[in-house]
């Protein structure tokens, strides 16, 4: 351990670390893989996007793109490998070029519903006929983006895709024991009504529909507060103050839904 410390291949840094000669020292080493601990928390948290496309500029571009919008991006150049990456990675997003080495898009996409995978498929294509849109919804896509396009309307596209909550049935958003009808604004804890805010209530469905994943104070504020609102340092702890006190206190005999990641912001627990 003298000297450096190689992280993981897919970081790639080296981050140099003291020697636990002495007991300050190895309060420094303790707080250091505290810190780096968390840091793969949050890491794990983004939402993971899988492009399979076999033209390698188009599939770079994209991986450029969508990093630098905070996902987290791997890029299969042939369908055979898409495929395996998928059944074997857990991913939020999968964008999906059509003619493919291997194995085609369509194919792939079918394997993958005939599987009950329920991430959702983009799929990207020369062919622009509505035939062979239909073909491609047909065979379990949820989106269909004709070549060429702007970066901008893929953006778009994997945003409200990436809005599509998995745990949402007939409106109705449940994590555990705990439901919450954003048609009818309701929410309950194992069959117990609870009254909430119109803050309160966006606050908790912004957290019901990304289960598991730490959500930062700015990600929480830039989806729950309108952009002119007027917004406390604090503001974001007293809401989820405000939500803890009806949804986790009154239920002590219950496993706690929020939890705060220290320096990095909340989460609802899934497990």
């Amino acid at each position: 351990m003298a000297g450096h410390l190689v992280l993981v291949q897919r970081i790639g840094v080296r981050i140099p670390i003291p020697e636990p000669k002495e007991a300050g020292n190895r309060k420094i080493v303790f707080f250091f893989f505290s810190h780096l601990f968390l840091s793969f928390m949050l890491y794990y948290s983004i939402m993971r996007i899988l492009i399979v496309e076999d033209d390698y500029k188009i599939a770079n571009a994209i991986k450029k793109g969508l990093s630098q919008e905070s996902y987290a991006v791997d890029v299969s150049l042939d369908g055979k490998d898409g495929l395996g990456q998928a059944l074997t990675i857990e991913y939020d997003l999968i964008i999906l070029d059509r003619m493919l080495p291997e194995i085609d898009g369509i194919a792939i996409c079918r394997a993958l519903r005939e599987k009950k995978y329920k991430t959702p498929i983009l799929i990207l294509t020369a062919k622009d006929k509505i035939k062979d849109r239909v073909e491609g919804l047909n065979a379990g896509a949820d989106d269909y983006l004709v070549k060429p396009f702007a970066f901008e309307e893929l953006l778009a596209r994997v945003r409200a895709l990436l809005r599509r909550p998995q745990n949402v049935a007939d409106n109705i958003i449940k994590v555990k024991d705990l439901e919450l009808n954003t048609v009818s604004f309701e929410v309950a804890r194992a069959g117990k009504k609870i009254k909430l805010s119109a803050t309160e209530f966006a606050l908790l469905e912004y957290l019901m529909r990304n289960p598991g994943r730490i959500l930062t104070k700015d990600m929480i504020i830039s989806h729950v507060w309108d952009y002119d609102a007027d917004i406390l340092p604090n503001t974001v702890e007293v809401y989820i103050g405000y939500l803890r006190n009806k949804i986790d206190k009154p239920f002590k005999s219950k496993p706690q839904i929020i939890e705060t990641v220290r320096g990095f912001g909340y989460k609802i627990n899934r497990n």
